[in-house]
């Protein structure tokens, strides 16, 4: 970096975890709502793809949460969000994903490139003093990370919580315990957590959470880390005056913040609508659909038959839709979720039926004569079809198999992957140009 470069200094720390379900999300929630609550700006961060954690990180801390991530984000979007973040607020908190170590990149990728010292959560449940070899280890395995201490979480008492807490080396700082509590767990379905909307006792989960962690001296802020800005311009108007409806709603929640930023960055015009609450569509020159959970909402959207009309009215007339994942099955002429079944708006001949395992995973890009996006696939449905794929998805993870198909109809495309819209805004616009 020149000494040009502009720097900002704000306190930050990454939690991560030996694996995925020791309890990141509820840890970082509480630490976010703990100093919320305290008066100070907090700005929540979550590394990797994930659309259902960030709702509830939002609530606990009142501000929109981006996500982080170094192939998808690129590690330009990155630093500038960071750095933007950190002339905001008095605290950075960044959510890892799966275990420190895992994937490529890992979030121990993202917290040694920008310098954030690491917080593990350690589900302490089954464990006592063992604990304290596991936070050595994640401690010790790459010595260039910063590592800020470690927290144990569903504890069964003040007893537990000392043995594990005498049980760490000197050098090894002790971050405090969460008890084993049935009101802190967050409720999950089959995609992840329950959307934070749908949890009416959210606030009162999250300021008990809070509670616990000030009880434990928790609320001493981490240290200041240095943010760059990477030097990136900001993209041109290229979708002024473009009216863009938007399905948000209990069915179709699956939006990154960055996407919705960027269109409004590009001078887009942007109409939120509800599907399942009887919405038309409005006056508008392009749709989106983005994913999240239609097969729940089955008699919602079959039922209204004013936006069905209204989609296949704008269909024929030409105009852009993208339909992702969630928003692709509603488009479909039948979705099947358990013994029920329903028509969706049929615009694509072709059926999807909810299965009850992981049918697709995984970040990957996809070559569309606009240009090259990225994003990520998480869903648990078959979909039958004969109609032939514009394209398929490129995996990330370099196995040698087929990514997700992309369909193509007039200016429909319709895909199971969420495109992450910065990482190709000349594509992004030209897919929802007049």
């Amino acid at each position: 970096m020149t000494e040009k470069t502009p720097v900002r200094r704000c306190p930050a720390v990454l939690i991560s975890a030996p694996s995925s379900g020791q309890g990141k999300t509820t840890v970082t929630a509480a630490l976010a709502r703990l100093h919320h609550n305290a008066g100070l700006r907090v700005r929540v961060f979550k590394c990797g793809p994930d659309f259902l954690d960030p709702t509830i990180l939002a609530a606990a801390c009142g501000s929109p949460v981006h996500q982080l991530d170094l192939w998808m984000v690129g590690e330009e979007n990155c630093r500038d969000l960071l750095w933007q973040a950190a002339g905001e607020a008095d605290l950075i908190i960044v959510e890892g994903v799966m275990g420190l170590f895992d994937g490529s990149p890992s979030a121990a990728d993202l917290a040694e490139l920008f310098s954030l010292p690491v917080l593990a959560v350690i589900d302490a449940k089954a464990m006592a003093q063992t604990f304290a070899a596991v936070a050595f280890g994640l401690s010790r395995f790459r010595p260039s990370l910063a590592f800020a201490g470690a927290l144990a979480n569903r504890v069964a008492g003040d007893h537990h919580a000392k043995l594990i807490k005498d049980s760490l080396p000197p050098e090894l700082t002790w971050r405090g315990a969460l008890r084993r509590q049935d009101e802190l767990e967050l409720p999950s379905r089959h995609l992840g957590l329950v959307q934070a909307s749908e949890l009416t006792d959210l606030d009162r989960r999250l300021n008990l959470a809070a509670e616990q962690l000030a009880e434990q001296g928790v609320a001493t802020m981490p240290r200041e880390v240095e943010f760059f800005k990477s030097g990136a311009t900001a993209p041109p108007k290229a979708l002024s005056g473009v009216k863009i409806a938007i399905a948000r709603d209990a069915a179709f929640s699956f939006i990154y913040q960055a996407n919705i930023d960027l269109l409004e960055a590009m001078g887009a015009q942007l109409l939120f609508f509800s599907p399942i609450n009887g919405d038309g569509l409005p006056t508008c020159d392009s749709l989106y659909l983005p994913g999240g959970y239609p097969e729940l909402h089955l008699d919602s959207l079959a039922d209204n038959r004013l936006l069905i009309d209204d989609i296949l009215l704008h269909q024929s007339q030409n105009k852009p839709i993208l339909a992702e994942c969630g928003g692709l099955l509603y488009l479909l002429e039948s979705l099947s979720y358990g013994q029920k079944r329903r028509r969706m708006v049929g615009l694509l001949p072709a059926r999807a039926e909810l299965t009850g395992k992981l049918m697709g995973l995984g970040l990957m890009s996809a070559q569309l004569p606009e240009g090259t996006l990225r994003g990520h696939c998480f869903h648990h449905s078959t979909l039958s079809t004969d109609l032939s794929p514009l394209t398929f998805g490129v995996r990330h993870d370099g196995r040698n198999q087929l990514g997700e198909a992309v369909y193509r109809l007039k200016r429909l495309t319709a895909t199971y992957i969420h495109f992450y819209f910065p990482s190709n805004w000349q594509a992004c616009a030209a897919l929802f140009a007049r």
